[in-house]
């Protein structure tokens, strides 16, 4: 049988492992949770980042503040300090962003389903409940972008449970998508906005992907409980994202989003506002 103090010694090894690899890494409490503040850095004595919200990493020489504490610095990891926080650590995490990655977090079956119908193939990992989709590049990271969901990046950490299986593959644009909150409309748009007829490569190949793709769109419009509005647009973000370029997205499909989004109190000029302000934001406006 494996010993604490042994599994404590295999965390410092796989941290001193993927530092050396570029992984900036911290270690976890049970719980999966940071080291809290030491008493030099209590509320923030040290100067480090307060609640973690600035970017950029702690100088504090102790794992005491999130994400912002990562370092890919083996003199660090193995410091006299650290060596203390690794005897008491239940786990290994590490900042995404700071490694030029983005990890989608899918907590649960429903979750995976929706990834696996919504998102291109990556590598994944197999979490207590769910699975990792780590996809190349950085981006904000947030929670709870949809039921299940959270996306760990910049100013985020995600605990390491390994290193997965299959090829990663380059962060799309339906994941930014997730994150991205409406603006307001700078100017007049038609009541009816037809749907985008570009002439981009066929991403989806058969019509079922399509259908299936704007199926869950309505049921993600239809469920929501809360910021309505916001949750229309993001949706129209992500379909157009993902359907928007290679024009097989038809007046029909547009009508069905659109007919969802009025069933939950929408008016027609939020829908057509909602929509044009999706196109613009990826550029489609003018396709």
């Amino acid at each position: 049988m494996t010993q604490p103090t042994d599994i404590r010694r295999e965390h410092l090894l796989t941290a001193l492992s993927l530092a050396a690899s570029g992984v900036p890494v911290l270690p976890l409490r049970a719980g999966k949770v940071p080291f809290g503040n030491c008493r030099h850095c209590a509320d923030n004595a040290c100067g480090g980042r307060p609640n973690m919200k600035t970017p950029g990493p702690c100088t504090c020489p102790n794992p005491c503040h999130g994400w912002a504490a990562a370092t890919t610095d083996p003199n660090v990891v193995n410091s006299p300090m650290w060596r203390r926080a690794w005897k008491e650590a239940a786990g290994v995490a590490y900042h995404p962003g700071g490694a030029g990655l983005t990890v989608v977090d899918l907590d649960n079956a429903e979750a995976i389903a929706w990834a696996r119908a919504s998102l291109p193939a990556t590598r994944t990992v197999a979490t207590t409940r769910g699975e990792h989709w780590i996809y190349r590049g950085a981006m904000q990271g947030a929670n709870g972008v949809r039921p299940g969901v959270d996306i760990k990046s910049t100013m985020a950490y995600a605990r390491w449970l390994g290193p997965g299986t299959g090829a990663m593959t380059a962060l799309p644009d339906v994941v930014r998508a997730l994150t991205v909150k409406e603006s307001a409309p700078t100017q007049s748009v038609a009541i009816t906005v037809a749907a985008p007829v570009g002439r981009g490569e066929c991403p989806h190949r058969t019509p079922t992907y399509l259908d299936r793709g704007i199926a869950m769109a309505e049921q993600r419009i239809t469920e929501a409980r809360e910021t309505v509005h916001s949750t229309v647009y993001r949706t129209f973000l992500a379909v157009l994202s993902t359907h928007g370029r290679c024009g097989c997205l038809t007046d029909a499909h547009t009508a069905r989003l659109f007919t969802a989004a009025q069933a939950k109190g929408e008016s027609p000029r939020h829908c057509t506002d909602a929509w044009t302000n999706a196109l613009t934001t990826l550029g489609l406006s003018h396709v």
